[in-house]
């Protein structure tokens, strides 16, 4: 009869050490047998001597079974005694986390006397069947192939060590002939313990004080806001009791009293009990493995499929009972509370710091993008309402001036009139008047106000959810070698030691943060990667440019080839500038995708250390890449397009006989708002409704079909009722947050670089972002696994990337006015030229004299329709007229306005720079109440701290007092000292109750 080895109290058992693979003994090679310990031996029941935080070398490991707790998949299970999916069978621990794999093999057959069902061993020694060990219940597997049967050992290796750890695990038997495990974690409160103060984690202690709202103008205006609000609050709890506070400090076994501790099973929420399992997932070795450190690494060599928490339960149930997913669905994630605020302190509860802030972020974003919507609108409305004042274009539009200007192209374009623009010229109001240099301003000082309010938001949060207190190093605390980068290093300890790599990297392991320079990769090891990623991003802009100049070589010849025909010639600049959008849009969104795989693969070739540093990295390429791509067009069109055209007589010519294109009668800014419009729009449409619902969508379906054709196997019931990690492990995985920030991000450029060309594209981002906060929400709460939580005390690089595209946007939107638009020529005319002081004669000042005699031979219009015999022709530019004894040179009036364009950028820079810093002066980064509150809770805490250990002491010195059976009565003594934290009724808990003002 077999016997248990023991553990610590409440912490997994191991199988009998006959059920392990010893050296020289055991099953021979693909076989494996399942055997019951026998009864355990009185008096051992939770005595151990093994440190559950030991590291287990591979001698442990093979010298036990890796799985304490198995269960028979054939045996059903009645649903009356499966109260919850979120535990295991025994419906008291909590499934905490859940590893995946897919296993198989070529065949099963069943031991002698095999009695037709298997055992479930529940790892605090109880059993549900429990034949004698070595008899019947032996279940013989059939033999694996070499590649199964060492991830088999590696997979056992790894849970067993995790078991080492003090984790209690539960699986299924792998009893059909391949299938998908699920590898069920729980971890006890000892482990909880260890790890939340080892990692820091703040909890509430049993102190609670009263948030101050300020003064009694600020309570009145408060209160007045939340009653008219009321309405938009979501109706979750986090939103109800928003005055009083705990105060929080880094849990401490030592200081278990401090601590409000009524239920060990609910002190810890979901998400931080998910959050201490996967840190110690990511450091547990497996040595089997080639030492790899981590259930990442595991996962990159395919030993495991998945890593994941649970959520809450569904969030679609019929059911009245509410968990926290339900709550975020119904108040949330809906389409149809789309004007609710967001809950965001359930949001970072249920999904941590880092998910809640980029909510928190996308919501301020979205809430700003109101003001500067409504004053696009007043912009664009101003000028529909002064186009028939607008002098220029009356000008243009009047027949009776009769500007004839000189052809477009060679030979098939004939002259034309200038008032035949005149539909264009009156667009071109619409965005280029007076107004849009005013707003332009604004929203440079927009885009400051936006980013300062979100800094003072930061802390905001962060003093509420307890981030003010994290250090750098507690955060490096948490940071973990990517298994590319211990691979890299485990080979270059190959190359040049003579020491073997396993003892090494064993010795390493145990003693992290101490390597040597060979056991870390230098300059000279990644510049092979730094020279890489850097020919490859210049290749890749290279290739941005020559797509843009590409679609002008279109433009050009298309608009030469509809010149040609007396149908189209009408037409050509819609037709071709309509074309060219949406080529440009096209190969946008298919280079997006191409590039962000581009900047993941270069990112992995530098091979980064930690995570964190590989997200910085990929970010910083990805926006770069993306950035190239979604601007390049819209820059050519904004400060390139009718800049290199030449003249009459000495055009410039791409190829033979093309020339370049010129901008429309009205100017370049039309065109301008056309390609910023369609981009903008197409990407927030295509993307939204392609990418980000559709391709998920068809990915369900096609798991759906998957799982339909695997079903031969299946046992119906469980099908019927299928369980929260078998619902968990049919969603998308989480892929990281930088594809919803890159998205924001770009149109955040949209919004700021290039808002004087389009006033209306607030308006358009505030209606993309309405829709994107609920479709963000409902594909993480719906159609995700749910993430790691991750605690973080800001949104990294992204706030840097931020605030450079606004200072960005002070220089594209000085030189969009001065250069594009006519907004500088026309006050020069107006102030220098004009005699009367208005815009009369503005539209003849702006275009210069050609002789058509001087056309090169093969140049002119064929057989041209014009009524008139031509002598001049017209064309836009500040040249000398035939008659001049300069002909055709650059006049004054072109150096006088090319020197008050450049004049306009500095001073508009400048002025723009200048109000932007007065604006991050006069709004402090940390808001005054709350950097009070943090003083005064250090203060609070400190007296805390010094009543409780007071009142701690006082009760050690008092005599205990003995009751008539001689035991001990001190409950307060119990209460306040006892290592498990447990409040008793009468204890010190008492002196939490009464709230301090602050």
């Amino acid at each position: 009869m077999s016997e248990d080895i023991p553990l610590l109290p409440g912490s997994p058992r191991r199988l009998s050490p006959q059920a392990g693979t010893r050296e020289g003994q055991g099953p021979k090679h693909g076989q494996q047998y399942l055997q019951t310990p026998g009864p355990r031996a009185p008096g051992l029941q939770g005595s151990s001597s093994r440190d559950p935080g030991q590291p287990c070398g591979p001698e442990s490991a093979r010298s036990s079974s890796v799985i304490n707790n198995y269960l028979d998949a054939n045996e059903p299970v009645s649903l009356e005694a499966r109260l919850s999916r979120m535990h295991f069978h025994d419906n008291q621990r909590k499934v905490d986390y859940v590893l995946a794999y897919h296993y198989r093999k070529r065949g099963m057959h069943l031991a002698q006397g095999f009695p037709g069902h298997s055992l479930a061993i529940v790892s605090n020694g109880e059993t549900g069947k429990e034949p004698h060990a070595g008899g019947p219940g032996d279940i013989e597997l059939g033999p694996l192939d070499a590649l199964e049967e060492e991830r088999k050992e590696q997979r056992e290796e790894f849970e067993h060590n995790l078991m080492e750890a003090g984790l209690e695990l539960e699986k299924d038997l792998e009893s059909k002939s391949q299938g998908s495990v699920f590898v069920r974690i729980h971890a006890p409160w000892q482990v909880l313990a260890r790890e939340a103060e080892f990692l820091k984690i703040k909890v509430p202690t049993k102190k609670m004080y009263e948030i101050k709202a300020g003064g009694s103008i600020a309570k009145k205006f408060s209160a007045a806001l939340q009653k008219l609000s009321s309405p938009l609050q979501p109706r979750v709890p986090e939103h109800s009791n928003n005055k009083m506070k705990n105060l929080s400090y880094p849990f401490s076994r030592e200081k278990m009293y401090l601590y409000n501790i009524q239920e060990k099973d609910t002190f810890f929420d979901n998400a931080t009990r998910s959050r201490i399992v996967h840190e110690i997932l990511k450091r547990t070795a497996c040595s089997r493995a080639n030492n790899t450190m981590g259930i990442n690494s595991l996962i990159a060599n395919n030993i495991y499929e998945a890593a994941y928490p649970l959520h809450d339960g569904e969030y679609n149930s019929p059911e009245d009972d509410m968990n926290d997913r339900k709550l975020l669905y119904q108040e949330w994630a809906r389409y149809g509370v789309f004007y609710k605020f967001q809950p965001i302190d359930l949001i970072r509860k249920y999904f941590g710091e880092k998910i809640g802030l980029y909510f928190a972020w996308l919501g301020l974003y979205t809430s700003f993008l109101i003001p500067s919507s409504v004053i696009g609108v007043i912009v664009f409305l101003y000028g529909c309402a002064t186009i028939e004042e607008d002098i220029p274009s009356r000008e243009m539009c009047d027949q009776q001036n009769a500007f004839i200007m000189c052809p477009l192209c060679d030979k098939s374009c004939d002259y034309w009139n200038l008032s035949s623009a005149c539909g264009t010229a009156r667009a071109s109001h619409l965005f280029d008047n007076p107004a849009t240099v005013f707003f332009s301003i604004f929203m440079a000082l927009w885009a400051t106000m936006f980013l300062e309010n979100w800094k003072r938001l930061q802390m905001r949060l962060g003093y509420f959810w307890d981030l003010t207190g994290i250090e750098e190093e507690e955060e490096r605390a948490q940071e973990h070698s990517r298994p590319e980068y211990e691979t890299k290093v485990r080979e270059k300890m190959l190359k040049e030691s003579n020491k073997s790599a396993v003892q090494k990297l064993e010795t390493n392991t145990t003693e992290s943060g101490h390597e040597d320079d060979e056991d870390k990769l230098t300059w000279k090891d990644r510049f092979p990667g730094y020279l890489m990623n850097f020919a490859s991003i210049l290749f890749m802009i290279a290739l941005t440019f020559s797509i843009v100049f590409g679609v002008i070589v279109y433009r050009i010849t298309t608009a030469a080839a509809l010149s040609l025909n007396k149908a189209t010639r009408s037409n050509v600049r819609v037709t071709v500038t309509a074309t060219a959008v949406i080529i440009n849009l096209v190969v946008i969104l298919i280079l997006d995708e191409i590039y962000g795989a581009v900047a993941k693969w270069l990112t992995k070739i530098e091979v980064p250390k930690t995570e964190q540093t590989f997200e910085e990295r990929l970010i910083l390429k990805a926006f770069l890449l993306k950035f190239v791509n979604a601007y390049s067009p819209i820059f050519y069109v904004a400060f390139f397009k009718g800049r290199f055209v030449g003249r009459p007589g000495s055009y410039v010519y791409v190829f033979d006989g093309y020339r370049m294109e010129e901008c429309a009668p009205g100017g370049c800014l039309m065109e301008l708002c056309i390609q910023l419009s369609i981009i903008m729009l197409g990407k927030q449409l295509i993307q939204n409704n392609i990418f980000e619902i559709g391709v998920p969508k068809l990915k369900k379906l096609f798991r759906k079909l998957k799982d339909e054709t695997e079903a031969g196997e299946t046992d119906s019931a469980h099908s019927k009722h299928p369980e929260q990690w078998d619902l968990d492990y049919s969603l998308e995985p989480y892929t990281g947050l930088t594809p919803e920030y890159m998205e924001m991000i770009i149109q955040f450029g949209f919004v700021t670089l290039f808002v004087a060309s389009f006033p209306l594209a607030p308006v358009f981002a505030l209606l993309n972002n309405v829709i994107e906060v609920r479709l963000d929400a409902k594909k993480f709460v719906t159609e995700l696994r749910r993430p790691d939580a991750v605690r973080t005390k800001d949104i990294g690089i992204w706030f840097d990337i931020l605030s450079g595209i606004g200072k960005f946007s002070v220089i594209s939107n000085a030189f969009v006015i001065a250069i594009t638009s006519d907004f500088i020529p026309r006050l020069v005319y107006q102030y220098s030229y004009s005699h009367n002081g208005t815009l009369h004669g503005f539209v003849n000042h702006t275009l210069s004299f050609f002789n058509v005699s001087q056309l090169k031979e093969g140049t002119q219009p064929e057989n041209s329709q014009f009524d008139q015999e031509v002598q001049f022709c017209r064309f836009k530019d500040y040249r000398e007229p035939p008659w001049a004894p300069n002909p055709y040179e650059f006049s004054k009036q072109y150096w006088f306005v090319l020197s008050a364009r450049l004049a306009f950028v500095i001073i508009f820079q400048n002025l723009v720079m200048f109000l932007s810093v007065l604006v991050d002066w006069m709004i402090p980064d940390i808001p005054t109440d709350i950097s009070d509150q943090i003083k005064k809770e250090k203060s609070l805490l400190v007296d805390f701290f010094l009543k409780e250990e007071h009142e701690k002491l006082k009760l050690m010195d008092e005599p205990p007092l003995r009751s008539p059976g001689g035991g001990d009565r001190s409950r307060s003594r119990a209460a306040s000292s006892a290592p498990s934290g447990q409040s008793q009724p009468g204890s010190v808990m008492s002196s939490g109750s009464r709230h301090t003002n602050v």
